[in-house]
């Protein structure tokens, strides 16, 4: 489960929106976790599940395997969506 402390506050986007990255590992499920495929496999899993809500990749070098959040207002309402999709069975 993730919440409002695994995200990190980065720069506003260009139009002063805020902006908030968290680690891809916490946008798979707990036996996408335990499960033997390849880290890229993890990180193509979580990405196509935070682009459901507005993620994207993080090209940065101050945070690796990082997924961004633009426009988030309301950090609360982001985790429940993202524990939403992560719970057991949730497909991409």
């Amino acid at each position: 489960m993730i919440n409002q402390d695994d995200f990190t506050r980065v720069n506003n986007d260009g139009n002063g929106n805020p902006r908030f990255v968290c680690h891809f590992l916490k946008l798979n499920t707990p036996a996408e976790l335990n499960a033997e495929p390849w880290i890229s496999d993890k990180y193509s899993i979580a990405l196509a599940r935070a682009r459901q809500l507005g993620g994207r990749k993080f090209h940065n070098k101050q945070y690796g395997g990082g997924i961004v959040f633009r426009c988030v207002y309301n950090l609360g309402e982001l985790c429940d969506q993202i524990n939403e999709l992560t719970t057991e069975g949730a497909t991409v």
